[in-house]
């Protein structure tokens, strides 16, 4: 019994009490390398069910709009929506896949900071009003092509202003906030809001002082001209951790007391992409092709100090596919070896590589393991953010099935917050003992 995003069906394996990721883990390795070797995704449904219960009990005052460019598969989405948080779509693909689950319009913002005019009028067909723009061309072409558009400006925050050379920052400045409400006076433009976003790279909590202050002032300047402003939206940049969610709730929450209090009517939301998704998918890949190399010429070419040979994998997945975000960020996630080793096996220095061939394509430059062979696995964890996009088709690899699973007290949990299968999801099937199925009763979703 298969499912395929197509059908929009997906089947999700109720663990029985002492089973665990990591058998079923087990229990796809020995399968798929009876089938083929592919890599492939375990799902765990119930952490998204928990972040968000983690949201709800620390900053229950900010709703959360789920960044659907993060992870889009979905049954992401389908329990997502069944928990209540909004959406932020970034294109017209991204709006339909939210509204074919049927969440409202007012459920939707479009962030996208680069709109195709094409994809502002198909907001404006189906009713998504709320967007964000940081710049008088943006403003324009809203104004041309969506008449009932409500517009967050978005600002920039001193993390992203000046940062490093290349980097593409979107927001507009505070010195060029009143130029842009002018503007959107003189189109006739709504503007209700503001945005800004932190990046989860800046450690900086101050930043969000000055960013809270900021908004308030372009709530103020926007007043001057007339308009009615009844959102902030602080972004994303949570990376999943309560320590975090907790760090930067202690900064803002006394603020939004002052600037933005409850009394004052404004709605305080937010954006979280990886903060549900990251740790609820784990990725298993297949060594594919190995080498031995001298280790006084490892990698960049820095001497080890070492006698002892260094090995290059190829795995069967690579940054054209799963590990894609290694092209524009660091590794948030250290290979595990599925197979059982000794724990005084000798370690050699590693390099993990996708099976490309490109020089891009390294997923690990430098790492320690035991000699593997091909034919063995690596477990990667926290792979649930920006990892299920198109691979590239020059290469002929398959797309990594995704297979669900959910704990019995995470379905309980969802049960007791008023959500069920048959009333909130409907596109899903429970199995229970999911890893006890058979090869032919597996239930796997293709990315």
């Amino acid at each position: 019994m298969k499912g395929f995003i197509d059908d929009a069906n997906y089947f999700v394996g109720l663990l029985d009490e002492g089973t665990n990721l990591g058998n079923v883990i087990d229990n796809y390795v020995n399968e798929h390398t009876l089938t083929g070797k592919n890599a492939f995704f375990v799902g765990d449904l119930g952490k998204i069910v928990k972040k968000h219960s983690q949201w709800q009990s620390i900053v229950a005052q900010i709703k959360p709009f789920y960044t659907v460019k993060c992870n889009s598969t979905p049954a992401v989405l389908e329990i997502l929506a069944a928990l209540g948080t909004g959406f932020a779509c970034s294109s017209k693909t991204e709006i339909a896949l939210v509204q074919e689950l049927g969440v409202s319009p007012e459920n939707i913002i479009y962030i996208s900071p680069c709109k195709q005019v094409s994809q502002i009028k198909y907001a404006a067909k189906v009713g998504v009003n709320i967007m964000t723009c940081d710049s008088e061309v943006e403003l324009k072409k809203i104004a041309r092509n969506h008449p009932n558009a409500k517009v967050l400006l978005h600002i920039a925050t001193e993390d992203n202003i000046g940062g490093e050379e290349g980097n593409l920052k979107f927001g507009t400045t505070l010195k060029n906030c009143r130029h842009i409400l002018e503007c959107a006076k003189e189109l006739d433009v709504q503007i209700i809001g503001v945005k800004f976003h932190v990046s989860s790279a800046c450690k900086e909590s101050q930043v969000y002082v000055h960013a809270l202050s900021d908004a308030r002032c372009v709530f103020d300047m926007a007043g001057e001209f007339g308009f009615t402003m009844n959102i902030l939206d602080i972004g994303g940049g949570f990376t999943g951790t309560e320590f975090q969610l907790e760090e930067v709730n202690h900064v803002i929450s006394p603020l939004l007391d002052v600037y933005f209090p409850e009394e004052s009517g404004i709605k305080i939301i937010s954006e979280p992409g990886s903060y549900y998704v990251s740790s609820a998918f784990t990725l298993a890949v297949n060594i594919i092709a190995k080498k031995v190399v001298e280790s006084d010429k490892f990698s960049s070419g820095e001497k080890t100090g070492s006698d002892e040979p260094a090995f290059v994998y190829y795995m069967n997945d690579g940054v054209y596919g799963s590990f894609a975000s290694k092209l524009s960020e660091d590794l948030n996630t250290i290979p595990e070896v599925h197979k059982k080793y000794k724990d005084d096996e000798p370690l050699f220095t590693s390099s993990l590589w996708g099976p490309s061939c490109d020089e891009l394509d390294q997923i690990v430059d430098n790492c320690l393991l035991p000699e593997l062979n091909v034919g063995d696995w690596l477990i990667f964890d926290n792979m649930g953010a920006d990892s299920f996009h198109e691979p590239s088709a020059f290469n002929d690899f398959q797309k990594p099935a995704i297979y669900y699973m959910m704990s019995f007290s995470d379905w309980y949990e969802m049960q007791d917050a008023g959500i069920t299968a048959d009333t909130m999801m409907k596109n899903f099937f429970f199995v229970p003992s999911c890893i006890q199925l058979s090869q032919e009763d597996s239930f796997s979703t293709e990315a």
